[in-house]
């Protein structure tokens, strides 16, 4: 389909992704770790050892598999984590409880203030947190810095939150009698991040729920455990500053098996869960089965509509990252460029020769569980007939490194092009019409975001309207904040 693409192949390989496997490994000398390693002297300013313990409740401990965390870009053990086991699960729940007590009597205003200087110990530190968030969590340093900053804004939306927690006043039918709607706190949290967003996932629930009354139990990703350890340190002194129980925010490193207990725990009565659709279902299931609440943030297919008018450049430079940025590891990658039939060879040589002048800047990586999801997609394109136009493939060097790839000759409602692939993997489809664009942007069941490029005006009206595009986001985003105000981790009748 895009001939003139295929000899450009070779320079776009200046964007690489790196696919890390972590798991417990034989025991290695103190020299192997990367926390010994001057040059990664950051991660002993954030409090972590070569070996940690991954549980905390007031107090740190750990009594289940002891993981060792690899780098990325060099598959050099970092350090080392105790994980929880079950009872120690217990425990941390127990304790989380007890602090509730404490908790829940504190002013909504005082409380407010303690996040607040949460907010002042994570700016204080942005910089090495943000290094380990890159070193541990596939991402390039200013992703990494980013995503703490997000952890401090949304401290700093809390402490609003915090003086403007209002209730309703209603007129009653009966005589004497007023309607009363107040909000209380729902006692204990459970939280279950996910790597790709290892510590701004936990701040934006943690925040608002602390503000709102609520203790936490949180379970990080088992490939992240030292971005969990690190920011509960940070979290855990500022609570113990002001005498207040640690298990406000508790921790539970741990694998399946945890994040299965908070689901099923009748004493958690929300569960906020981010990951992948197929674990959502289940964890949205089993709550449900309790008569628990859930919040779910999972995947999605998402789409970039180029009309025929569109601003090719402009298109470029929002592809590259919308495609590329966090190794296409976000819930709003785009995952399909629906391009006007007119349009699509003027795109897609200018994609690739962006690719081509960004060169090594991108340093893109992926979890290993990414990169066999990656490599099973492209064998499946092959399957059905189409065509890898760039990237594609694995590369032979130390680290897991693969090509991010742009994928034609497929059908729109192809099962692959339906099929979220949390790998930096676009399908380009020619499409004859908006009509039809739109129509093949609604199709797929994830659907979260979507982007309309044109210059018709009349069209981005037709786009936005009732029969338009389905723009999942916005509509997230509306009920999310409605949640975060009356019900998202935070408030019953």
């Amino acid at each position: 389909m895009l001939a003139s693409l295929v000899p450009v192949a070779a320079v776009c390989r200046a964007l690489r992704v790196k696919i890390v496997h972590r798991s417990s490994i034989r025991a290695m000398s103190s020299a192997d770790y990367l926390i010994n390693d001057p040059k990664y002297s950051f991660l002993k300013e954030l409090g972590l050892q070569e070996e940690n313990k991954g549980v905390y409740n007031g107090t740190w401990f750990g009594n289940g598999e002891s993981v060792t965390s690899l780098c990325p870009a060099n598959e050099r053990p970092i350090a080392r984590v105790v994980q929880g086991n079950l009872a120690d699960y217990d425990a941390a729940v127990t304790a989380a409880q007890e602090a509730w007590q404490v908790w829940a009597d504190i002013p909504a205003p005082r409380r407010g203030e303690i996040v607040r200087q949460i907010g002042d110990a994570l700016r204080a530190k942005l910089t090495p947190l943000g290094k380990l968030v890159a070193l541990e969590g596939c991402k390039i340093l200013p992703e990494g810095i980013g995503e703490v900053q997000e952890y401090v804004d949304i401290c700093d939306y809390a402490v609003g939150l915090s003086r403007t927690l209002g209730g309703s006043v209603f007129p009653s039918e009966r005589p004497g009698h007023a309607l009363m709607e107040l909000y209380n706190p729902m006692g204990v949290i459970g939280i279950i991040s996910a790597f790709n967003f290892p510590i701004a996932v936990f701040g934006w629930n943690s925040a608002i729920a602390m503000v709102c009354g609520n203790t936490s139990v949180w379970k990080g990703a088992p490939s992240t455990p030292l971005v969990s350890v690190a920011t509960t340190r940070v979290v855990g002194e500022v609570l113990t500053r002001n005498g207040v129980p640690g298990a406000v925010a508790a921790l539970c490193c741990g694998g399946a098996d945890v994040g299965a207990a908070i689901a099923r725990d009748k004493r958690i009565p929300l569960v906020s869960f981010t990951g992948s659709t197929a674990i959502g279902k289940q964890v949205g299931v089993t709550v449900q089965e309790r008569f628990g609440r859930h919040i779910l943030e999972l995947g999605g297919n998402n789409a970039i509509l180029v009309d025929r008018d569109a601003d090719v450049d402009m298109v470029v430079r929002a592809t590259l990252f919308a495609c590329a940025g966090t190794a296409g590891q976000r819930c709003t990658t785009t995952r399909r460029l629906i391009v006007h039939h007119s349009t699509v060879q003027e795109l897609g040589g200018e994609c690739c020769a962006d690719c081509a002048g960004a060169g090594g800047s991108w340093g893109v990586r992926l979890c290993r569980l990414c990169r066999s999801w990656g490599v099973s997609a492209v064998q499946t394109v092959q399957e059905l007939g189409g065509k890898i136009e760039i990237g594609g493939r694995r590369m032979d060097r130390r680290g897991y490194y693969v090509e991010p790839t742009i994928v034609t000759g497929l059908p729109h409602d192809s099962p692959i092009v339906h099929r979220e692939t949390f790998a930096p993997i676009v399908y380009l489809v020619s499409c004859p019409s908006l009509d039809d664009a739109i129509v093949w942007n609604n199709e797929v069941e994830q659907g979260l975001s979507s982007s309309l490029f044109t210059q018709n005006l009349g069209n981005v009206f037709q786009w936005l309207g009732l029969k338009g595009s389905i723009i999942f986001i916005l509509k997230n985003n509306l009920m999310c904040f409605r949640v975060t105000a009356i019900e998202r981790l935070l408030f019953s009748f």
